[in-house]
């Protein structure tokens, strides 16, 4: 599915408070509780929320993500406002690494007139995106092929990785704690993000305002270690603050 506006909102809203009642969610949008209850079948038929008897909840676990197609849809316009931004930033004539995400495969996608680049990447989708811009040599990383998302893994990727050091490292991430972690659901992909982050001379993080506050697992790296953050919108308490202390410039997508 592609959510309507309201939808996407209501999403914000479970992710805030992990779980709240249908009643609640119909006052706070000023809505029926049959739209309510629409919203939420047609969100949780598409493995975006899940039900409970009187209420809705985030599905995915500290353990596993949003299924990848799903997360294709999910914010699409705000990835598009990020990766326009991003590009935006981006020189000519410059090296990259740029990692698995659906956020940075919108940024591929507006680097196509880009020239002079020389792209590495662990993302076969990056990969095919950038191979259709002449003036960009594309270097993919070796490794396990995830069958899910066409992102490679292993720790052949991290020997290949290190062999590098590029002008930018471009990451996405899956969750920013309020404790000011970085955090993604497989161990494996976290190792590639380390090496990037490792042999990049500055890193770029790509986050839209959904992965502030949620939970994952795996410690990728802490906001101290990155030196711009694109988002779309203004990160929520304690972020601005931590921000600003961790010396990160944030650079808010707004429409």
């Amino acid at each position: 599915m592609n959510p309507s506006p309201r939808q996407l909102q209501l999403l914000d809203a479970v992710r805030r408070l992990n779980s709240v009642s249908v009643e609640a969610l119909a006052e706070q949008f000023g809505v029926t509780l049959q739209t309510v209850r629409r919203d939420v079948r047609l969100l949780s038929d598409a493995g975006l929320l899940a039900r409970f008897h009187g209420g809705v909840r985030v599905p995915s676990s500290t353990i596993e993500n949003i299924a990848y197609r799903q997360r294709q849809q999910l914010n699409d316009e705000p990835k598009r406002r990020i990766a326009r931004a991003v590009a935006a930033e981006v020189p000519n004539d410059c090296s990259l690494i740029i990692n698995i995400g659906t956020t940075t495969e919108a940024i591929a996608r507006e680097l196509l007139g880009h020239k002079g680049l020389r792209v590495i990447t662990n993302n076969l989708n990056v990969a095919a995106i950038l191979s259709d811009n002449p003036d960009c040599e594309v270097i993919v990383a070796g490794g396990v092929v995830r069958s899910r998302d066409r992102g490679i893994v292993g720790e052949v990727t991290v020997d290949f990785i290190q062999q590098f050091k590029v002008d930018i490292g471009l990451i996405g991430v899956s969750a920013i704690e309020a404790d000011g972690t970085l955090r993604d659901f497989d161990y494996r992909e976290v190792k590639v993000a380390r090496a990037i982050i490792g042999h990049s001379r500055v890193i770029w993080m790509a986050a839209d305002h959904s992965k502030f506050n949620r939970p994952a697992m795996v410690e990728l790296g802490r906001l101290d270690q990155v030196d711009m953050l694109f988002t779309d919108q203004a990160p929520p308490e304690p972020f601005p603050a931590m921000l600003a202390d961790a010396g990160v410039t944030l650079k808010v997508c707004n429409p």
